[in-house]
């Protein structure tokens, strides 16, 4: 399934994208073991997006997508969901 949000960060599967933010961010994977580990450039890809977030919101705007919500995307929309996730993630954890 896709990002059901309109201006997802591209054609990609969010659940994906969201257990490598998991990895990273809550387990602590760094992105290389997570990049050795991936299996297809789609993986790999999904791992970059999430690495992504360490990036500013104003230097991440200006990264020209390739996806079906290129004219409206709203990039940030979707790391702020991640970011969400990872949050509720570490109160969890804790």
């Amino acid at each position: 399934m896709n990002c059901p949000v309109p201006g997802c960060m591209g054609n990609y599967d969010f659940e994906h994208i969201s257990y490598y933010a998991k990895k990273r961010f809550v387990e602590g994977c760094d992105t290389v073991s997570l990049l050795s580990q991936a299996r297809t450039d789609k993986e790999k890809e999904e791992i970059a997006l999430v690495c992504l977030l360490d990036v500013d919101d104003d230097v991440v705007r200006d990264i020209q997508l390739t996806c079906k919500h290129a004219d409206s995307c709203v990039i940030t929309d979707c790391r702020e969901r991640l970011r969400q996730m990872i949050d509720s993630a570490l109160i969890e954890k804790r």
